[in-house]
């Protein structure tokens, strides 16, 4: 009578079926690669023949060329080979080889995937996304790095490989503490969540506020500036999306993105993700409540070097002032007036026109209505209406007098920037022959 098998061998076959079919769904992948790999080749070198065959020229210049064709796809073909030869051993590797082995044909798979989208897309269907993945969880320096840039190249120009990493997991395996992370490692994160996070603008559904608190973290680390840029973009990208507001103002990213607004060098990312942020009620109230404005923002209107600054700034302001007394008054005090003529006369086109909508807002009080602009839209209403009167007329006072001023204590300043003697003439008879009742803004 014969005994049952036990329970010990019955797992040990199970494991080894399992196992087989892994390796035959790989070297089935490899197959198809090969194989698509082949069909290139074989258009390539029919294109080329039927181009020599038709060139109308004489026998022997035709043979020749052909001759030529000949050598090109034989040399062409024996480097394909040996790559393909040569990513099949890697993917191989990557599978089921040691650590270290794992280690080296993820840096294979980079100078890999620096070919084209192509290589990259094929690469990405023999299933070596979810290995690099988990080296980015990896203690080991070094091997983390390797994945990383190996994820960094595959994501490059593909929405679908990007979609597989975050499949992947790869927001879990993200480092808690930052401050552990050498810096290169951190510019290698910093440049993948910058490539994943363009996602937002898709359907794919990327959850923000995995990224928030890695990116937060960069960036109050004294990290560099390429790498505190990278994290900037991604910010950028997440606050495109109106529904992301909520999560990027609770994570605290306000404060950074002001304090990072005023350095030059990483300023433009910060505004410009600002801007996006203040069109929405959160944002605004957020961007109001700090002690920083409106005085960084007036700061950055006298950057003449950074046009682009200037006009993300104003456009800033403009939606900070419309229909809010308290924040004219505010800007008002800080001496924005005499900063927006500057603008005026010394800015891009697009900083010129949107400084004189504001500077037409605190000219005449008494007449203007707080109308249609390029930031979100409200009710209008008259800004001397009986709701804010003692307001209105406090400002009134203070507008006449501030712009009065402004203009011939500022004019001498606005003359030494323009540092051209044409221009120096010009603006001198503008001081003569202009009264503030007469500006065009």
């Amino acid at each position: 009578m014969s005994t049952p098998p036990s329970s010990s061998s019955s797992s040990s076959s199970s494991s080894i079926w399992l196992l087989s079919n892994i390796k035959l769904q790989f070297f089935g992948r490899i197959r198809r690669f090969l194989q698509s790999k082949a069909t290139r080749k074989r258009c390539e070198i029919s294109d080329r023949l039927d181009t020599a065959k038709n060139t109308g020229e004489h026998k022997k210049v035709e043979n020749f060329e052909t001759v030529q064709v000949m050598e090109m796809h034989k040399e062409k073909e024996e480097e394909e080979e040996e790559s393909a030869i040569m990513l099949k051993r890697t993917v191989k590797m990557l599978h089921f080889g040691s650590w270290e082995e794992k280690e080296v044909a993820a840096k294979e798979i980079e100078k890999l995937a620096k070919e084209d989208v192509k290589v990259r897309k094929l690469i990405t269907e023999l299933g070596v996304v979810p290995m690099l993945v988990s080296m980015v969880a990896s203690p080991v320096a070094s091997r983390r790095r390797a994945g990383l840039t190996a994820l960094i190249h595959l994501a490059d120009g593909t929405y679908t490989n990007k979609s597989l990493i975050v499949e992947a997991g790869i927001l879990s395996k993200l480092p808690k503490t930052i401050d552990l992370v050498d810096e290169s490692t951190r510019s290698k994160l910093a440049e993948l969540l910058l490539s994943l996070s363009s996602l937002a603008n898709t359907q794919f559904p990327l959850d923000s506020l995995d990224l928030l608190p890695v990116l937060r973290n960069i960036l109050e680390t004294g990290s560099s500036f390429g790498t505190k840029q990278y994290c900037l973009g991604a910010l950028c990208n997440l606050s495109t999306v109106l529904e992301n507001a909520g999560s990027l103002v609770s994570s605290g990213v306000v404060p950074i993105l002001l304090e990072v607004s005023s350095v030059k060098e990483i300023s433009e990312k910060a505004l410009a993700t600002l801007g996006n942020l203040s069109v929405t009620l959160m944002g605004k109230k957020a961007i109001e409540n700090s002690s920083m404005v409106p005085e960084s923002f007036i700061e950055i209107l006298s950057w003449e070097d950074k046009p682009k600054c200037q006009e993300l700034s104003v456009y800033i302001l403009m939606i900070l002032a419309h229909q809010s007394s308290l924040q004219r008054k505010k800007m008002a005090e800080a001496g924005i007036v005499h900063v927006l003529l500057e603008v005026v006369l010394l800015g891009s086109p697009l900083a010129q026109k949107r400084a004189m909508k504001l500077l037409q807002w605190f000219k005449d009080e008494r007449q203007t209505r707080v109308g249609p602009h390029s930031g979100p839209q409200t009710p209008r209403f008259a800004m001397g209406s009986p709701v804010n009167q003692i307001e209105a007329k406090e400002g009134r006072k203070l507008m006449k007098s501030l712009v009065k001023q402004s203009l011939h204590r500022n004019m001498e300043i606005i003359t030494q920037r323009a540092n051209a003697a044409g221009e120096s003439s010009k603006l001198k008879s503008l001081i003569i022959s202009t009264s503030s009742k007469s500006l065009p803004y």
